[in-house]
């Protein structure tokens, strides 16, 4: 259904986005200026790619993120410590409605974890040793429950078809540029010079680098979900008390391949602005765990 919403929405936009043209006036203003740009063909090329490109990428995020963090599935337990997370695991996936997922172990010295997969029942959910050499079996419980938690809210899939919104209007933006500039500017009637490439490079990075605020705030807030979640699988305390122990474990490096970065549970060191920070910091979680 979510799919289907999203799919619904994007023809609802490019519909929209052709009679806003029509009605501005926009096709005209372009005609007039030597523009032959069919808006509505560009639109759907766009999102064919935009979102051809996500999908892509979440069909193969399990298999990407075996082979970027080495992750090692647990498929026959060959300890006690690998018994317990699969318990952990199956009770946490039952208690939160989906079915028990893929369970791996990736060598990093850094605590962490991750979540991925096409779909709420089809994932994998990973820890690092790390995670679990460090800290207390509740903690480590309650960072299980955070990851269980964007599986079954969908947050893979929903983060990847907002990526595919994003990618298309980048792509479809930019090339409206690219071509206004080509035509106008440097007078070119016949198909593309260099400048039409050049200026759609450029105007694809910087409108990416602004787009990505969109996905960054999502990403952000659905952190905060993930971390009700948890609580309400565990208790607010544990997934507290896990926040707690990340805050003074800082200072390992994340060491997630950077496709993986905003389902790890570690938060993203502040760059330019904390609009482009993929987690919130852990105070504000924990005091939006504290106030509830």
């Amino acid at each position: 259904m979510r799919i289907l919403l999203f799919l619904g929405t994007n023809l609802a936009v490019l519909v929209l986005v052709s009679l806003v043209f029509n009605l501005l006036g926009f096709s005209g203003v372009l005609d007039a200026n030597g523009v032959d740009l069919n808006l509505s063909a560009l639109l759907v090329f766009c999102a064919l790619f935009g979102f051809g490109g996500a999908l892509i990428s979440l069909l193969l995020s399990k298999w990407l993120a075996k082979r970027g963090t080495g992750t090692v599935l647990i498929k026959e337990p060959r300890n006690k410590d690998e018994q317990w997370l699969l318990d952990t695991v199956n009770s946490l996936a039952a208690e939160a409605g989906i079915e028990m997922p893929e369970v791996g172990i990736f060598p990093s010295n850094s605590a962490n974890a991750f979540a991925t997969g096409w779909n709420r029942n089809d994932a994998l959910v990973a820890v690092s040793s790390g995670l679990l050499q460090r800290f207390a079996p509740n903690e480590v419980r309650a960072v299980l429950a955070h990851e269980l938690g964007h599986v079954a809210n969908g947050d893979m899939v929903t983060l990847t078809l907002i990526q595919g919104v994003v990618n298309t209007f980048v792509m479809f933006a930019a090339r409206i540029i690219g071509h206004t500039i080509d035509r106008v500017v440097f007078k070119n009637d016949r198909g593309y010079g260099i400048s039409y490439f050049v200026v759609t490079i450029v105007a694809e990075i910087a409108l990416g680098f602004l787009a990505s605020m969109l996905v960054m705030k999502f990403s952000r807030w659905r952190e905060y979900r993930a971390d009700a979640a948890g609580a309400s699988l565990t208790t607010s305390q544990d997934m507290i008390a896990a926040l707690q122990r990340l805050r003074t474990d800082q200072g390992q490096p994340s060491e997630l391949p950077g496709e993986l970065t905003a389902f790890g549970i570690r938060p993203g060191k502040a760059g330019i602005a904390d609009l482009f920070r993929s987690h919130p910091s852990l105070e504000d979680r924990i005091i939006a765990l504290q106030s509830q």
